[in-house]
């Protein structure tokens, strides 16, 4: 398996497992690892760990109410995690009615959830150390696996937040694997 195909199936266990537990969910942040490597260190997970190139691991601690960008900003991770996935729920709207949006954030949100053409979507985005990324987004008005929509970059903001965590630097929280 391909370091980007590995991702993929992160990405899309994640969405499953968001998919499982269904809509209205908080954020959730993800640690990716190596499974080869956490199969070393934890010797006896291996067996139920099969042979996938990444490994999602849940992380706690995100603050409900907080947005999920602003939590970001504020993460970095060990060098053992080799990316990071983050999914999260958004309303979204058709591209023509962007220009009718007020420009303070609150407003924003609540003109979105109460626009008639929202649609409601849960977007898993993920970023690895190697610079490689891929996105799932599925529809609530869609809501079934065969509709999931994936790409490397189909939320290239949320993707620059993700990837920011992997980043060298000194943050506020980190998170433990």
């Amino acid at each position: 398996m391909s370091p980007d195909e590995g991702l993929a199936a992160a990405v899309l266990e994640i969405e499953r497992h968001g998919a499982e537990a269904g809509w209205d969910q908080p954020a959730r942040l993800f640690a990716l690892v190596p499974t080869a490597r956490l199969a070393e260190r934890e010797p006896q997970l291996a067996a139920s760990l099969g042979d996938e190139a990444l490994t999602s691991i849940e992380q706690e601690g995100l603050v409900r109410g907080r947005p999920l960008e602003d939590q970001l900003t504020g993460i970095t991770w060990p060098e053992t995690v080799h990316g990071c996935a983050a999914m999260v729920e958004r309303f979204v709207l058709p591209p023509e009615v962007e220009a009718e949006l007020p420009a303070d954030a609150e407003q924003a949100a609540s003109y979105a959830a109460e626009h008639p053409d929202r649609q409601e979507v849960r977007i898993v985005a993920a970023a690895t150390r190697t610079g490689a990324s891929f996105c799932a987004l599925r529809l609530r008005a869609h809501d079934d696996d065969t509709s999931v929509l994936t790409g490397p970059d189909l939320v290239p903001g949320l993707l620059d937040l993700v990837r920011a965590t992997l980043e060298d630097t000194l943050g506020e929280d980190t998170p433990d694997e």
